[in-house]
C-alpha cells in the first residue's frame, strides 16, 4: 500500500464531504466548481498552516504530534474508526506494524463459547475477516465455512464473491459496502500485510462493486446492529448482533447474533438447528444381569 497516497486520498475524501455551513464557515458567493473544504479551509480549522497542512495531506509530515492528529479530527468532523484510521495512515511506520507476526488460532475458551451458544449464529472473525471458527447455526445461515478450503474461509469473499450470499442477505449492498470498509480500516493498521494487500487485489479482479467502494475510502470497526436473512428452508431471519473483542488477541472479534425469544425469528432458528442437527448416537447396550447367578 502506498502510504503517501493513502494519506492523501484519505484526506482528501474527508474534506470534500463537508459543507462551509458544516464547518460553522460563511458561504462562498463565487460558488465552488469542486465540493467541501478547500486545504487553506481545513488548515485554518485544525489551527495549522495551509503549508503544514499540504504537507500532511501529501504523506510529507513525518510524525505529526497527537495533539495536530486530534485537530484535524475535529476539524474534517472524523467518526471514530475515521479518527482511529488516520492514526493509523500517520503513525510513524515501525518493524513492529508492517505484517501481523502469526497465525492466528482461536483458543478452546472461545471454541467452547460458541458450542454454549448453540441456540444463535456464532462466529469469530480473525484479521481480513478470516471466519476463524462458527458453531453449527452460523454455517446454516450463512454458508459451511468448515467445508471450504482455508483461504476462502472469509467473510469479505462470501459477501462479495458467492452468489449465494447476495440471496440469503438482506440490504447486501450496504452489509458489502461495510464489510469493504472494514477491510479499509485493517489495511490502514497492517500495511504491508501480504495476505490483505491479496485479498484486496483478488476483490478487485472479481467484484464489480469492490473497487468503487474501496475507493470511496470508508472505514467502519463494526460493534453492533442488525442483520437480515433470507434462508431458503425457514424463510426470513431478523437479527440484532453484536461483535466483541475477546481478550487475548486484539486482531479477533466474536459475533453474536440475537434473536428476541418467542419471536418469529427465534422459532425460526428452533427449526433449522433440529433440522441441522447431528444424528444422535445410539446409546451403548449394556446387557442385563443375569439373574440366575
Amino acid at each position: 500500500m502506498d502510504r503517501s497516497r493513502e494519506i492523501a486520498d484519505f484526506l482528501r475524501s474527508r474534506r470534500a464531504r463537508i459543507t462551509l455551513g458544516q464547518a460553522g464557515l460563511p458561504g462562498d458567493p463565487r460558488g465552488r466548481r469542486v465540493p467541501g473544504l478547500r486545504r487553506e479551509e481545513a488548515a485554518r480549522l485544525a489551527g495549522v498552516s495551509t503549508e503544514y497542512y499540504t504537507r500532511l495531506e501529501q504523506g510529507r509530515a513525518t510524525n505529526p504530534s497527537s495533539e495536530v492528529i486530534q485537530a484535524l479530527c475535529e476539524a474534517l468532523q472524523l467518526d471514530a474508526a475515521e479518527r482511529e484510521h488516520l492514526a493509523d495512515l500517520l503513525a510513524r511506520p515501525t518493524s513492529a506494524r508492517r505484517a501481523p507476526a502469526r497465525p492466528q488460532r482461536v483458543r478452546e475458551g472461545l471454541h467452547l463459547m460458541l458450542r454454549t451458544l448453540e441456540h444463535v449464529p456464532a462466529f469469530v472473525l480473525g484479521r481480513r475477516t478470516d471466519v476463524l471458527a462458527s458453531n453449527r447455526l452460523a454455517r446454516a445461515v450463512l454458508t459451511d465455512f468448515d467445508a471450504l478450503p482455508a483461504r476462502q474461509r472469509n467473510l469479505a469473499r462470501y459477501y462479495l464473491l458467492d452468489p449465494q450470499a447476495r440471496e440469503r442477505t438482506g440490504e447486501w449492498e450496504r452489509i458489502a459496502a461495510e464489510t469493504v470498509a472494514m477491510l479499509r480500516l485493517e489495511a490502514g493498521r497492517y500495511p504491508q500485510d501480504r495476505q490483505l494487500a491479496d485479498l484486496v487485489g483478488d476483490l478487485t479482479l472479481r467484484s464489480p462493486e469492490f473497487t468503487t467502494w474501496w475507493n470511496d475510502h470508508h472505514v467502519l470497526r463494526r460493534t453492533h446492529g442488525t442483520k437480515h436473512y433470507h434462508h431458503p428452508l425457514v424463510g426470513d431471519l431478523y437479527f440484532a448482533y453484536e461483535s466483541l473483542q475477546p481478550p487475548g488477541d486484539s486482531d479477533q472479534t466474536l459475533c453474536v447474533y440475537n434473536a428476541e425469544p418467542g419471536s418469529p425469528t427465534h422459532q425460526s432458528l428452533q427449526l433449522l438447528s433440529s433440522w441441522t442437527a447431528p444424528e444422535a448416537q445410539p446409546a451403548p447396550h449394556h446387557p442385563a444381569p443375569d439373574s440366575s447367578a
